[in-house]
């Protein structure tokens, strides 16, 4: 076999020199964590594929309520020198600002929450790293979800 032939049948030339040919195929690249018998079968819930959807949607969702959201309190309400305590107290006289506040809140946090819990899972290799990293992230997005809801809803504009 000539050498033209052979590398004409490789693949990867660079310069002449076969990475990959018969007698040296590509490595077998191992996956990030191999199942052993201690993982557990597949779940036949669609949780990740939900999560997936949720992220997709919920980032449509954002991009309206934080660009209305900009648009109406910097620019037709007269910029950010207006903004201050009376003019949130104003805002959230209005149910219809505290519904709209309280949604971008609870799906910024949502979204944000499940992207860094892919994070965490991709990163962490260690079970007992990841649960704890997943406690956390969980924990304080419950903690901010709760504080922001109760500062809404309980918001008193006559405190002294």
């Amino acid at each position: 076999m000539s050498s033209e032939t052979s590398s004409a049948a490789a693949i990867g030339d660079v310069e002449g020199v076969s990475l990959y040919d018969v007698d040296h195929p590509a490595p077998v690249i191992e996956p990030p964590r191999k199942r052993t018998g201690k993982t557990p079968k597949a779940s036949r819930t669609n949780f990740e594929m939900y999560a997936w959807l949720f992220m997709r949607l919920s980032g449509i969702v954002l991009t309206v309520l934080v660009i209305g959201h900009l648009l109406i309190q910097l620019v037709l309400d007269g910029g950010v020198s207006k903004i201050g305590f009376a003019f949130v107290a104003g805002r959230w006289a209005s149910p219809f600002w505290q519904v709209w506040d309280l949604t971008m809140l609870w799906l910024a946090m949502l979204h944000g929450a499940n992207g860094l819990r892919t994070v965490i899972n991709d990163y962490a290799e260690r079970d007992n790293t990841r649960f704890w990293l997943k406690m956390l992230l969980y924990t304080a997005t419950v903690f901010t979800v709760l504080l922001g809801t109760l500062v809404i809803f309980t918001f008193d504009p006559n405190i002294r």
